[in-house]
């Protein structure tokens, strides 16, 4: 049965994203400048001496230049990595347009399924049947994504291979922080083997936490976020309506809160915790508990039994004694103790913070590893836990008389909800933009890139483009239990504007119903609503 197309996204393929005005001519048309070199983010000695080739190297800007007359035709793959974020089919058709635009003959080749496809020659010509009908859609079904690492000699190996025998003159990884130091890791190797492939990486997650050093936002933050901010804004809506529940909404960051912090910002939460807050305060569980209790009995105290709490992936691992305790336990499984054993061996402080847990939560911090040997938070119900922290602490209160109030709680994750949504009309444009920037750093033989495109509180048409080593984004963190390179996750700044913004404003929204009602992504329609970026960008560009 041949698959139905709604009204809204035969629409949406027609749309045709607004171009930085460095390509209105065409990517051929389009001139290179360096800046001066960079170094990492830190622990220079050790990142150049595993990435020689392309450590110190500069920063590049496009402007409009003289058209390159001189052309060859280019054979380009592009693999998608990691978990999908609105957009990524954009960076393709931008990818597939670019090439065009450079040369009739060249040609774009999708690895499926994400990097596995590279290292198992798992391949196919994508055609402009196939971008045509994925132009400004969401997901990554066009080609799939995974999350396999490109790690061992032999992948490396065969990577080389494949990019050899299909005669790539660059390749895209499409991913997170992650996936684009595999991308540095593929493009030192190459290289150092003689491999002429030029690898560049385009910035995904819609965490929100592959920002800085010239990347401006990653793409899909600003599409889950009003996803988000929608659903919220709906709860809220039923809150003061139904007058009867609290709402614990959980949201994606495992790392960082940033989607917390924008989704707090544009729909006014009674409460919304920033787990570099938690951390920066040094605040307990039972510190944390007596926060949020408190507020519940405020507005109780004022005939407001209800409210909401925005919860951000990762806030449990930001509590210090929580934080200390899956320390241990990732450390005493990558020795390669048994999870029967770990209670046993752990320190007397963690094994007293473990025994104070439910049940349901001890088992989920022992379940299955992530890619890194890491727990995997997403699946520890922070906002459950916090429900049964509270409820035990008014419980108290009731006791002694120092709160008569009822406490009805429903918990929810927003995480899926948002990853596969149609781009708005920012991510459509951004991604766009980034797939001629990474056809562009493949033109001009810059491999160990990362796309940029920048100034992005404003129009489309005064975005900036250009890019940067992916070098300079890194550090030493641990992994696995061994110091490793990797691009640094960016936290969220609390002397940044956009905290500073909520910090401003939260005691307000804690006793009143100040909620924001965001309503569903707009397509169409007046550009201050079509077009609006999120509150994060605007704060940070000094717009908002």
């Amino acid at each position: 049965m041949e698959r139905t197309i709604s009204p809204l996204e035969r629409a949406r393929l027609n749309y045709r994203p607004v171009p930085p005005r460095v390509f209105e001519s065409g990517i051929a048309a389009v001139t290179l400048s360096e800046g001066k070199g960079t170094n990492s983010r830190s622990d220079d000695e050790v990142i150049r001496a595993t990435f020689p080739d392309l450590f110190g190297a500069p920063s590049i800007r496009f402007e409009a230049g003289p058209e390159v007359v001189s052309r060859q035709p280019l054979t380009v793959g592009v693999v998608l990595s990691g978990g999908q974020a609105p957009g990524g089919h954009n960076v393709i058709t931008g990818l597939y347009d670019a090439l065009a635009g450079w040369h009739q003959d060249s040609s774009l080749v999708g690895f499926l399924a994400g990097p596995r496809g590279i290292f198992e020659a798992n391949h196919r010509e994508l055609t402009a049947t196939e971008i045509d009908a994925h132009r400004n859609t969401g997901g990554f079904d066009l080609i799939g994504s995974g999350r396999d690492k490109v790690e061992t000699s032999a992948q490396l190996a065969a990577c080389r291979e494949t990019c050899s025998r299909l005669g790539l003159d660059g390749l895209v990884v499409i991913g997170g922080d992650d996936s684009n130091t595999n991308a540095a890791v593929l493009a030192q190797y190459f290289v150092t083997h003689g491999q002429p492939t030029v690898v560049v990486g385009a910035p995904k997650t819609i965490d929100g936490d592959l920002k800085g050093g010239g990347i401006e936002a990653s793409f899909g933050f600003d599409t889950a976020t009003k996803v988000y901010g929608e659903l919220i804004g709906n709860i809220e809506r039923d809150a003061r309506s139904a007058k009867k529940y609290w709402h614990f909404i959980k949201l994606m960051g495992r790392s960082a809160s940033h989607v917390t912090l924008e989704c707090a910002l544009s729909t006014r939460p009674n409460i919304a915790l920033i787990g570099e807050e938690v951390r920066a305060r040094q605040w307990t569980l039972a510190q944390l508990t007596d926060h949020i209790a408190a507020v519940v009995r405020d507005r109780a105290a004022a005939g407001r039994s209800y409210g909401v709490c925005l919860v951000p992936e990762g806030l449990i691992e930001f509590l210090p004694e929580i934080g200390s305790l899956i320390k241990e336990i990732n450390r005493l499984l990558a020795e390669g103790i048994e999870e029967s054993s770990l209670a046993g061996r752990l320190t007397p402080a963690c094994a007293a913070v473990f025994a104070g847990l439910p049940e349901r939560i001890q088992d989920q911090l022992l379940l299955d590893r992530d890619s890194h040997g890491n727990v995997q938070v997403s699946r520890i119900d922070t906002e459950a836990l916090l429900i049964e922290t509270v409820r035990r602490r008014l419980s108290a209160w009731s006791a002694t008389g120092d709160y008569g109030g009822k406490f009805q709680a429903q918990h929810h994750f927003f995480g899926y909800e948002g990853r596969c949504a149609t781009p708005s009309n920012f991510d459509a444009n951004y991604t766009s933009a980034l797939g001629q920037v990474a056809a562009l750093l493949v033109a001009h033989g810059r491999t160990g890139y990362v796309c940029c495109v920048g100034g992005l509180a404003a129009p489309p048409g005064d975005w900036t483009a250009g890019g940067i080593p992916l070098t300079s984004l890194m550090r030493m963190e641990t992994r696995k239990g061994r110091p490793t390179p990797v691009i640094a996750k960016a936290l969220v700044d609390l002397d940044g504007a956009p905290f500073k913004q909520f910090a401003r404003y939260r005691e307000v929204w804690k006793n009143e119903d100040a909620y924001v009602y965001p309503g569903p992504i707009q397509y169409f329609g007046p550009e201050e609503v079509t077009a609006r970026t999120t509150e994060t960008l605007q704060l940070e560009s000094g717009e908002g």
